[in-house]
């Protein structure tokens, strides 16, 4: 028998009266792993989700396939040609400098560890998101519902929020390191140098290890308070693990995030009340590959000036290296002689070991796609030759074989490299990206600027099925079948939150014809 309904307190000024919507984001979620930790009894409570609701095995992910580009994607619906975000690491052209959003802590020591916390927890998403890309919490404080956020790269909204002074060490660093105002959704909590109201929660800063906890204990105490009807539950600490242990260890931090699924379902009395009141959506955002060896990309570059890590001393460099995981970015600095940059950087690169992809814009308007392996070239652009899995259309010119693909009945099949097109043309059409991306072949890794790899542990960042394809389930919310789409893509997420709210998707109409949708003044 279930608990008795939970009324919503008498303090609460909600205008939504339908179910909460929990999004629920696990960081690296590998399919097979989440099934495993399901038939042998380590998630219930993803079990329980699963058993009532719809899952996918097969979401695809954003290109590159890095946390920070996944993380915009789904917090905005759209990919990086319209988030702007374009890897971990990039080239600002405008700044002449790299930003680093913590590829490694040695990384970011290399950049300086106080401007990669300033990129990565302020400029993300004060000046490097693109303002056009609306988030779900801009589109639903805009509408009148009651937001909340746990600790994610992308937090957006239309809530001003001062840094926290609420524990010794957050004052510590407040005080020396971080003073800045960012806006939010209504109820903010990132590790702790933001907290909306006193918790009694502690983060360690987003220590590895420590974050998973932080949320459960933020969204218990949320629930419990009813202070939201909206609320995205960060669990990133299955990607670190993986990243130590390998994605194949990952039912041990799979089963940890479970538990604080499991401390939010006991906060509402369990998990027949929680789903009564509550829907959920859990989705990850990428998967993760073993990694075996390196690349190392400045070596394949020994006969180029490459941009340093000093801007000063990159004045009159040729190009800019970003690696990130099993993705990596080059820039022609010199726009004038950037077709010659771009031919002498596909030529660099070609024949290095692990290097699977070179992508890069061509023709005179840069109108076209180019894809390279050493199984063939295609060219390809939006049209109306062939079909995707997604509905969109392009004309192709080529070798097919290059992505391993095919055309049957009008229709482009690629398995290898999930929604193949789309994810390269999005990722070299977004104005920060590089002029040539690459794509790391499976078992290979890129090392970072700090000279950190993954090898014998876990990685993601390529365009290939091994770390693109996630897990996608819901409950109380959504399609009634996963086969309501024939293809499942991180670009769903925010359109599923908007029309559980009845909002269109994206920034259509104001805030306030979407504040007259919920009966808000």
């Amino acid at each position: 028998m279930s608990a008795p309904k939970k009324p919503r307190a008498q303090n609460s000024d909600a205008a939504w009266t339908g179910k909460r919507l929990v999004l629920v984001v696990i960081d690296a979620l590998k399919p097979a792993m989440l099934e495993r930790a399901i038939a042998n009894g380590r998630a219930p409570a993803l079990a329980r989700i699963r058993r009532d609701g719809c899952y996918v095995g097969e979401c695809v992910a954003a290109f590159p396939s890095v946390t920070p580009v996944c993380a915009s994607t789904i917090a905005t619906g759209v990919g990086p040609d319209q988030h702007w975000i374009p890897s971990m690491n990039w080239y600002s052209r405008e700044e002449g400098r790299y930003v680093e959003y913590g590829s490694s802590f040695s990384a970011s020591r290399q950049f300086g560890v106080l401007r990669s916390l300033t990129d990565t927890v302020y400029r993300m998403n004060a000046e490097h998101l693109s303002p056009d890309a609306e988030t779900v919490y801009e589109s639903l404080d805009d509408a009148g519902v009651r937001t909340a956020g746990t600790t994610y790269l992308i937090y957006r909204g239309r809530y001003q929020h001062e840094v926290s002074n609420e524990t010794a060490l957050a004052r510590i660093v407040t005080s020396t390191l971080f003073r800045r105002t960012i806006m939010g959704p209504r109820e903010l909590f990132y590790a702790d140098l933001y907290a909306s109201r006193k918790t009694g929660c502690r983060g360690q800063l987003g220590m590895p290890g420590i974050r998973d906890q932080h949320t459960g204990c933020v969204g218990a105490y949320l629930v419990e308070h009813d202070l939201f009807d909206f609320m995205l539950f960060s669990l990133p600490d299955n990607d670190a693990w993986s990243h130590k242990n390998g994605p194949h260890a990952q039912v041990t931090s799979i089963a940890a995030a479970d538990r604080q699924l499991e401390r939010l379902m006991h906060a509402a009395g369990g998990p027949d009340q929680f789903l009564d009141d509550h829907a959920v959506i859990v989705t990850s955002d990428h998967s993760q590959a073993a990694v075996e060896d390196r690349i190392r990309l400045d070596r394949a570059f020994a006969d180029f000036d490459v941009a340093t890590r000093s801007a000063a001393r990159s004045v009159n460099a040729e190009v800019a290296l970003s690696p990130a995981q099993r993705a990596a970015m080059i820039y022609a600095l010199d726009e004038e002689r950037r077709d010659e940059l771009v031919e002498r950087s596909v030529d660099a690169v070609r024949e290095v070991d692990g290097v699977d992809l070179v992508m890069w814009l061509d023709g005179p308007e840069r109108e076209e796609a180019v894809v390279r392996t050493r199984r063939g070239e295609l060219h390809f652009a939006p049209g109306d030759q062939v079909e995707d899995d997604r509905g969109l259309r392009w004309d192709l010119e080529g070798d097919l074989a290059a992505v391993l693909g095919e055309v049957q009945d009008g229709r482009f099949l690629c398995t290898e490299y999930p929604d193949a097109l789309e994810r390269m043309w999005s990722a070299l059409s977004c104005p920060n990206a590089g002029d040539v991306l690459l794509s790391a072949s499976p078992g290979y890794e890129f090392v970072d600027w700090g000279g950190a790899d993954h090898v014998g542990g876990g990685s993601h960042g390529s365009l290939h099925r091994t770390d693109s394809l996630g897990a996608l389930l819901w409950c109380g919310t959504g399609p009634a079948s996963a086969s309501a789409r024939p293809s499942w893509s991180l670009r769903d997420v925010a359109g599923m939150c908007r029309e559980h709210f009845k909002i269109g998707d994206g920034a259509s109409g104001s805030g306030r014809k979407r504040r007259s949708q919920l009966g808000a003044d």
